[in-house]
């Protein structure tokens, strides 16, 4: 028979005074925030128990560390020094290379406008009156002549450098792109220009625009801003410019990103005659393999014959 337990034993089972709680992790770390690792270091430390070997090698092992390390930044700063000699070297020397060679260039554009104004001349002598000023006036419509009269200037330059808010540095302009150029140059065509050239640059028919990297190409040859398109045309050319889509995208543009963006009716404007362009021409062969030619009837025609197949006539300047 089993005695039940007394009321006072129940009373001390129920007493939270007696309740035995278990620690809490945060409030551990709160009161005892240090880890045991480092009281018993600096206990060690403070009654003087670090091993006398330990402390005797620990110095010239820290001294050898240091010495390899001031070691490999003296290495690596001599190397740097004595490398940049050579790059500014080289730098120079290709500065000094595309200089010159920017003035050949220019010394044999106006060398081969001399050449092309002695052709006219000689040309214009062997001609008739009536076939040299059609031929002339040909050659000022596909962009072959110089050409003179009134017209519009469109002005684009790139916008202030902005200031970063965050860095308070340069954030980089809003550049002036090679589809910006193109835009405005289709726009002046559809509004009746007969003579387009970008900073000097006369267009034709196989004209480009383009960039390579951060340059803008117009025919292969760079071009920098604050870049002009002029163009000559009828007075009502500056009104339906202005009504164009381009003009409108432009003068978004720019009031966005303080891109500069101008246009005036300009008297008076010479643009300059483009360069010959090369002109290839399909030509038949020369001695035909009896093998090529088509063993059909004769109205046929195959690539290696010389039937009416092939075109003796110019391809168009490599369109």
């Amino acid at each position: 028979m089993t005695t039940p337990p007394s009321r006072d034993g129940v009373d001390k089972e129920r007493d939270p005074s007696n309740r035995v709680y278990a620690p809490d992790f945060l409030t551990e770390l709160f009161r005892n925030p240090l880890d045991p690792g480092y009281g018993d270091a600096a206990a060690r430390r403070a009654t003087g128990s670090m091993s006398r070997v330990r402390e005797v090698l620990g110095r010239p092992v820290s001294l050898v560390v240091l010495a390899l390390i001031g070691f490999l930044f003296a290495v690596a700063y001599r190397e740097t020094v004595a490398d940049e000699p050579s790059r500014a070297t080289a730098r120079a020397g290709l500065v000094a290379e595309i200089k010159g060679r920017e003035a050949e260039t220019d010394r044999l554009t106006e060398r081969a406008e001399q050449l092309r104004e002695d052709v006219s001349r000689q040309r214009d002598a062997a001609l008739s009156g009536s076939q040299a000023s059609r031929l002339r006036t040909l050659e000022a419509g596909t962009g072959l002549a110089r050409v003179r009269g009134d017209g519009v200037v469109v002005r684009l330059a790139d916008a202030a450098a902005d200031q970063d808010g965050v860095t308070n540095g340069d954030a980089g302009p809003s550049r002036v792109l090679y589809s910006d150029l193109q835009k405005v140059v289709n726009a002046l065509w559809a509004a009746g220009a007969e003579a387009v050239a970008v900073n000097g640059q006369r267009l034709t028919a196989t004209s480009t625009i383009r960039s390579a990297g951060e340059a803008i190409l117009v025919d292969y040859r760079p071009v920098t801003g604050p870049y002009e398109v002029q163009a000559i045309g009828p007075r009502s050319m500056r009104d339906r410019f202005d009504e164009s889509r381009a003009a409108a995208l432009m003068r978004e543009v720019a009031r966005k990103t303080g891109l500069s963006f101008g246009v005036k009716r300009v008297d008076d404007l010479t643009l300059p005659a483009a360069p010959q362009p090369r002109l290839r021409y399909a030509e038949p062969p020369a001695s035909p393999s009896a093998s090529a030619r088509p063993s059909g009837g004769a109205g046929s025609s195959s690539p290696g014959s010389s039937g009416p197949g092939v075109s003796s006539s110019p391809s168009g300047g490599g369109r």
